[in-house]
């Protein structure tokens, strides 16, 4: 859901290439792919010397290690060190902790990372994705291909040719830009119809993903069926089924999965697009990411369980960004703590099977948000509010949706009442206020609104509806990472610095 800053015709729509003219044959694209895939082995993934190394990131394991290793990448999109900060202030408040109360987030922080892409200082998902997986910096927009529109090797298929086990979990759509980043190869994000495709395993490397667990179903459905994001009428979910994948889409079907008995590939699709804010969830009807997360690392170990070789997991907070470009308060810190909750499971993981590492990264911070808010002229007041936060009970986005659909003669007291006084927490509104929500306005306009209605409450300032450029928070944990310390290129880091 990145806002786009991008030309559209900059990336030739219109022939929708999955790569560029000169690449078209099969050919020429798998020559492309093992040239790159043998830049990643020496560059992103070194397992055969004792090194595990993947996108920005190179950990350089000891001797004494087992022999068998899984690498867990988890990305939070859109996170930034003040939604750090913001997450763990709130839970000390609702929890009342004592200040010196630590997430599972700061427990293994060890760096930042810097973000930009190769055409512009404040990168957009899909380059910051492919800076991860090809350890590359590419135009915003680009999936898995370099400036000059090429394919490049992703860690995930360089794990997968060493045979590895390999998995995308996900909250939004997984054709979405980071986990498309590393199953596909198109010259721009906007190519889901082409991104499912490709992550099937239609395309010169075949399959290269054993499980996906995510949201995104429309590009997934013909064109004929309702509820289709798709420009043909191609059925990729019986396709899917009949090439060997394991299909689910409802909560009961991911209950009864038992890890140690299924078989991949698997392929589960909660919803036609992004999967519910948190704050939204209903659990009977979707799992949580940390659930999700448990799942598909139970499954990959199962898979692996008889073979020398682990397996490459990318776990995404997908909608932390979301929230962030909504700027709603609400959905970006419940976000947040579900990530947290992810990463405490991962942690626990990493101490009990060794040869794990764990690196947890984002690729942008977005929103701009400050804990602190200038109202008036007046000098401002050193201070924010988390108990407004902690009375919010749905995202914008979703009120927005409701407010959109519901115009009955009460709509005024509907939005007093339902959205204003018992979804969002405000009791001291205005006129002005409840006269803006009960016009008709687009549905954006009414999420846009509805979120700074809280933020200003909270005193909580964000700059933009779309990305910024400073630095993220790098965390690891396991084994040797200490080469992760400090300030690092996303895709660089002093390979001369000793393993502590």
């Amino acid at each position: 859901m990145d806002n786009k800053d991008y030309d559209d015709d900059f990336y030739e729509k219109a022939e929708l290439l999955p790569v560029p003219v000169e690449y078209r044959g099969k050919e020429n694209v798998e020559h492309s792919m093992k040239r790159t895939l043998f830049i990643i082995f020496l560059s992103a993934f070194l397992v055969s010397i004792g090194t595990i190394g993947f996108a920005s990131i190179w950990v350089e394991l000891s001797n004494e290690l087992p022999i068998k290793r899984n690498v867990i990448l988890m990305i939070s999109d859109g996170f930034g060190p003040a939604s750090e900060t913001f997450a763990r202030d709130y839970y000390q408040y609702v929890n009342d902790l004592h200040y010196n109360y630590t997430t599972s987030l700061d427990q293994i922080l060890v760096g930042l990372s810097r973000t930009r892409s190769s055409n512009c200082l404040v990168t957009d998902s899909a380059a910051g994705a492919t800076a991860f997986s090809c350890v590359k910096k590419t135009y915003n927009g680009a999936i898995a291909v370099d400036p000059d529109k090429v394919p490049c090797g992703t860690v995930l298929e360089a794990a997968k040719a060493i045979g590895m086990a390999t998995g995308l979990v996900v909250t939004s759509r997984i054709t979405h830009a980071t986990p498309a980043s590393f199953s596909s190869h198109v010259i721009s994000r906007d190519m889901e119809d082409i991104i499912a495709i490709q992550q099937l395993g239609d395309y010169p490397l075949g399959r290269q993903v054993d499980l996906m667990i995510g949201g995104g179903r429309c590009y997934f459905l013909p064109n004929s069926t309702v509820g289709s994001c798709r420009g043909d009428d191609r059925d990729l979910i019986t396709e899917a089924e009949k090439s060997g994948f394991t299909y689910f889409s409802s909560r009961k079907e991911f209950d009864d999965i038992d890890p140690e008995s299924q078989s991949i590939p698997l392929l589960g699709l909660f919803t036609l697009d992004h999967m519910s804010y948190e704050i939204d969830r209903v659990p009977s009807v979707e799992p949580s990411l940390k659930e999700m997360s448990e799942k598909a690392i139970r499954i990959l170990e199962a898979q692996t369980a008889h073979s020398d070789k682990g397996f490459f997991l990318m776990i995404e907070g997908s909608r932390i960004d979301m929230a962030g470009h909504a700027n709603d308060p609400g959905a970006h810190v419940h976000e947040i703590l579900a990530y947290h909750q992810a990463i405490e499971f991962v942690t626990k993981y990493v101490d009990d099977h060794p040869g794990t590492v764990l690196i947890s990264v984002s690729d942008h911070e977005t929103g701009g948000l400050s804990l602190s808010r200038q109202t008036n002229a007046s000098y401002p007041q050193y201070l924010w509010y988390p108990d407004v936060i902690s009375r919010i009970k749905n995202s914008s986005y979703a009120l927005s949706m409701k407010l959109t659909d519901y115009w009955k003669d009460d709509r005024t007291d509907y939005v007093k009442d339902t959205i204003l006084r018992n979804s969002l927490g405000i009791s001291d509104f205005t006129d002005d206020e409840v006269n803006f929500l009960v016009e008709n306005q687009t549905r954006i306009d009414y999420e846009y609104y509805m979120a700074n209605l809280t933020s200003w409450r909270a005193r909580l300032g964000w700059t933009t509806h779309g990305h910024t450029g400073v630095d993220v928070s790098l965390f690891a944990y396991g084994i040797n990472t200490g080469p992760l310390h400090g300030n690092h290129e996303v895709i660089y880091i002093d390979y001369d610095r000793k393993v502590s």
